[in-house]
């Protein structure tokens, strides 16, 4: 009844347990971006069909997928190789597209570990467009990408575990250092195309992705964004209530933040100089 899709580069360490999560599929994807590990043998030794595709950026590379692999079913489920389906999630999705109504995509909630911590309070959003019709589902930016599903949306029960830091605090780091270059040529393509932004729907929109996209937006266009953002996560959000594991996260956040001023900065100096 639903394919599940899995996105990967080197991620022999993390898949196995992803895998494991998806086992009640039996139309698993893996789109490798050509792994210098064995993620691939990891892959097609658990039974999943395996494509590649040199890496982009992320809206490209999910539509890509979503246009181009053979799923078997219907609706997909998707995943990255560092989270897991829990069982209440699982008979929750396979209960969702008997019944799906109307819905082209439901909406599911994530729990980030850290510490081995639940960050219950600290994160910005805990709900992603997860199982949906790939023919009714597209994305756009080029990383942290915006689900644009096709038709009205639900939401489910149960949990998708995230756990962000299984390699360790320095690939966190490594990975976001490239995430926030995305970020910053994301926010000057923005600028340069005089991307479309309303401030009341920022608040207003119906639509959660939605107003989510134009609060990102709206975001940006802050001064001090990386304190804004610690004390958005760490007092706005009650992030204080994840002990140790929220202030290092908030912090963690910020610093992040501070690498997307500094990199927009850097390309707007250039095109100016």
């Amino acid at each position: 009844m639903i394919s599940v899709l899995i996105l990967t580069k080197n991620e022999e360490r993390d898949l196995p347990g992803c895998l494991k999560s998806a086992s009640w599929s039996d139309d698993v994807h893996v789109l490798d971006s050509f792994s210098a590990d064995s993620t691939v043998e990891v892959a097609k030794a658990a039974g999943a069909s395996v494509m590649q595709r040199q890496f982009d950026n992320w809206a490209a590379h999910q539509n890509w997928a979503l246009a181009n692999i053979p799923f078997r079913y219907p609706w997909v489920f998707y995943l990255d190789a560092d989270e897991r389906m829990t069982p209440d999630l699982i008979r929750a999705a396979q209960e969702a597209v008997l019944i799906p109504g109307d819905c082209v995509a439901f909406r599911v909630q994530r729990r980030d570990f850290l510490l081995g911590r639940w960050l219950k309070h600290v994160q910005v959003s805990p709900f992603y467009l997860r199982l949906f019709r790939p023919g009714r589902m597209r994305y756009e930016r080029l990383v942290n990408p915006v689900s644009l599903p096709d038709g009205p949306v639900g939401q489910i029960s149960g949990f998708l575990d995230h756990f962000p830091f299984s390699k360790g605090i320095s690939h966190w780091i490594t990975r976001h250092d490239a995430y926030s270059t995305l970020e910053a040529k994301q926010i000057w393509e923005n600028r340069q195309s005089n991307h479309e932004f309303s401030f009341a729907r920022a608040f207003t929109a119906k639509d959660f992705h939605e107003r989510r996209s134009h609060q990102k937006e709206l975001f940006y266009r802050m001064p001090a964004r990386p304190m804004l953002k610690f004390l958005l996560l760490y007092l706005g959000k009650r992030g204080f209530l994840d002990g140790k594991a929220g202030f290092t996260y908030a912090v963690l956040q910020s610093i992040y933040e501070y690498m997307i001023v500094l990199k927009t900065r850097e390309l707007e100096n250039g095109m100016s100089s």
